[in-house]
């Protein structure tokens, strides 16, 4: 629990920090209001909240299970928030959870369970102190102000994925053949994970702007239908993102159907050679054959070979080219007869 802060936001005066739980609450008789900020804290750590803040242990549990997605529950005492962070480099994408628990004094923000790095959100405390004015107002305006940097920072993984797109479809139109499919499939992954998670928020923000939220002041409202825009924005670019790695997918699929096709085609016409050649050949080495042997000598008497053997090369030469003219015109026919 190194990470994590307490603080105290009374009406005029600044954002007070406290080193203990207790001290923060115990601030919130002067008017104000607590804001306990966790960072990757233990389930014993939650549980002491129960009782002084009436915590439902329903919510503490989901606080710490990290397969929950985005979801608002309402409990007696106070209104339970889980919403998604991204972050997206080197084409790997993760999702981390941001939790909140909104009361009527108190405002509870959990992050970073398990994470090596700490706190997803960055300095929480930096980002309230810029615009204490609003914090000043209640937690629900606290709660504005997180919220609207937590959805913000959605933009920037959005346009990290926008851009491994363009560079992926100047990848597979530059060489089709060396692209890897695989690129795409995970940039489809990333993107349904955005929408899915997209979906749920935009519910929740919906929720709330409905006035569903009972800790959440009429004048809160107006502010959260902001951050609704937002989140609907996001969700039309992950929409548009989702129609062009379908486009490239089959793209590339026609792309290399079409060289398949051309080296079939290829394939194809070196066979037609070769079997034009072989079949030109095939009588001409049945002469040879016989022409070879001792009947040709019989036939036309030993002591004619100096005119019967070049009458019978100047016979077999004719035969080749009359067979060659012969295929190439029947070959003719068949192409315009197929076309």
């Amino acid at each position: 629990m190194a990470d994590s802060a307490f603080y105290s936001v009374t009406p005029g005066a600044s954002l007070q920090r406290w080193p203990t739980v207790d001290a923060a609450l115990d601030a919130r008789r002067q008017g104000g209001y607590a804001w306990l900020n966790y960072v990757d804290p233990s389930a014993e750590e939650l549980a002491a909240l129960i009782t002084p803040l009436g915590l439902h242990r329903l919510s503490i549990e989901d606080c710490l299970d990290a397969q929950q997605v985005p979801k608002i529950d309402d409990f007696p005492s106070h209104t339970f928030l889980l919403l998604n962070v991204y972050r997206y480099a080197e084409q790997a994408f993760t999702v981390a959870e941001v939790d909140f628990f909104l009361g009527r004094d108190f405002l509870v923000t959990v992050s970073g369970h398990g994470a090596a790095e700490g706190s997803v959100q960055g300095d929480l405390e930096a980002l309230v102190r810029l615009d204490l004015e609003t914090a000043r107002r209640g937690p629900d305006f606290l709660l504005h102000t997180i919220l609207d940097h937590t959805v913000d920072s959605k933009a920037v993984a959005i346009e990290a994925l926008e851009d491994d797109i363009d560079v992926a479809e100047e990848a597979m139109l530059r060489d089709a053949g060396a692209f890897q499919l695989a690129d795409l499939m995970l940039l489809r992954r990333a993107l349904l994970t955005l929408r899915k998670s997209l979906f749920h928020e935009r519910e929740i923000m919906g929720r709330i702007c409905r006035r569903d939220c009972a800790f959440v002041s009429e004048p809160a409202i107006y502010h959260f239908r902001d951050i609704y825009d937002h989140l609907t924005k996001f969700f039309e670019l992950i929409e548009m993102n989702r129609d062009i790695v379908a486009s490239l997918t089959e793209v590339y699929l026609s792309l290399v159907n079409n060289q398949m096709a051309k080296a079939a085609n290829e394939t194809n016409l070196s066979v037609r050679r070769l079997t034009l050649i072989t079949t030109i050949f095939m009588p001409l080495t049945l002469l040879a054959g016989i022409g070879g042997m001792s009947e040709w000598s019989m036939m036309t008497g030993p002591g004619n070979w100096p005119i019967a053997y070049p009458a019978f090369l100047v016979a077999m030469l004719a035969i080749g080219v009359i067979n060659y003219y012969v295929l190439k015109r029947l070959e003719s026919r068949g192409a315009d007869g197929g076309g």
